[in-house]
């Protein structure tokens, strides 16, 4: 995909990743769709980019907000190229202590609004017979750890859907992957008693920017290659 002047959407993209794969695709002179639920660093991360972005703050659990997104890119830009589909929660803990109401509201965000997002993505794109759905696993949506499984199965939920969609994408000009990172500087984890940076051993995470050279990588590819699924992880992580 020729990037320059295509518009992409990017959920989450207030900070982390989703800010790391903005600033990566605005570079490359990509419009861009940002959204979050906070609107104040979202004008911020806008206003420093070196492209036009339209900024729609929201709660990515409104079943409403999907829609709005392409509607947004369409109407503002003129299409929809891209959906970078990473908004997400982790809630890990032992059955014992967990808060259960705090894992229902990830599997809504990150099952039920990441399902939203794609399927209707995936309608607009093959309509318009081309685009590309980047949807954000993590690791953990190829293995489970002792206190992750909740979390890793809204990711095995993620894997599952990208794959289908995927198979059903083949010859409609509509490619589709699973971002699947491992241990990212973001504040993803900052609520856990012990980081797993520490518990792991991990003297370098993987950054931000980072996955936003590793997204720009795969919207590059020339049309006739795929690239289904991709792990980026610490050098150093050995999980």
């Amino acid at each position: 995909m020729e990037l320059r002047d295509k518009v992409a959407i990017i959920t989450g993209a207030s900070s982390g990743i989703g800010q790391g794969v903005a600033v990566a695709l605005a570079e490359a002179g990509m419009k861009l769709v940002l959204t979050a639920r906070r609107k104040k660093l979202l004008d911020e991360l806008a206003a420093k980019l070196p492209t036009e972005a339209a900024v729609v703050a929201g709660d990515i659990a409104d079943p409403a907000l999907p829609q709005k997104l392409i509607d947004t890119a369409v109407e503002t830009f003129g299409s929809c190229d891209v959906v970078f589909n990473n908004a997400g929660v982790m809630i890990v803990g032992k059955a014992q202590e967990i808060d259960i109401e705090a894992v229902c509201r990830m599997v809504r965000v990150n099952v039920e609004a990441v399902y939203r997002l794609a399927i209707l993505a995936m309608r607009h794109m093959i309509d318009q017979g081309s685009g590309y759905l980047i949807n954000t696993s993590s690791i953990l949506g190829t293995k489970v750890r002792e206190t992750t499984g909740a979390y890793a199965g809204t990711k095995y939920a993620v894997e599952a859907l990208t794959e289908d969609l995927r198979m059903q994408a083949a010859g409609t000009g509509v490619r589709v992957c699973a971002l699947e990172p491992g241990l990212v500087e973001t504040h993803l984890q900052d609520h856990f008693p012990v980081h797993p940076r520490d518990s792991l051993n991990i003297k370098q995470l993987v950054q931000p920017a980072d996955i936003g050279r590793t997204v720009r990588f795969m919207l590059e590819q020339p049309d006739h290659v795929a690239v289904p699924r991709i792990l980026v992880m610490p050098a150093d992580q050995g999980m």
